[in-house]
């Protein structure tokens, strides 16, 4: 909850439409959610976004645990490693305006999303 807070008043503050607001803070929740399960905790970063005169807002999310062994698998809706559906972290992807998946050079996973207004 705390995540899904701070994101959408910094989305306020980068005067995203109530829309892609409520996006982003979706994208949020569901990635907030596979750091505390798949990843065991891990940490997040978000801030305002400025490029020229561009604005938005970005979330990164950093865990310690496994990492992820296929990406684009993980990325495939219907995939999951529990019992969920298998949407949210594809579904996460196509709500924000940029979205990267990386692994973290001391184990785990770091995924990094934005939006722009």
């Amino acid at each position: 909850m705390r995540a899904r807070h701070r994101v959408r008043e910094l989305a306020q503050q980068a005067g995203l439409r109530l829309v892609d607001q409520t996006k982003f803070v979706t994208a949020v929740s569901e990635l907030a959610r596979n750091t505390i399960i798949h990843g065991g905790g891990g940490r997040l970063r978000a801030g305002l976004l400025l490029d020229g005169a561009r604005q938005g807002v970005y979330a990164t999310f950093e865990d310690d645990g496994p990492g992820i062994p296929d990406v684009q698998m993980a990325l495939t809706d219907g995939f999951s490693t529990g019992t969920g559906l298998g949407l949210g972290f594809g579904g996460a992807r196509r709500l924000v305006n940029d979205f990267d998946v990386r692994d973290n050079p001391t184990g785990g996973t770091i995924v990094r999303v934005a939006t722009w207004r």
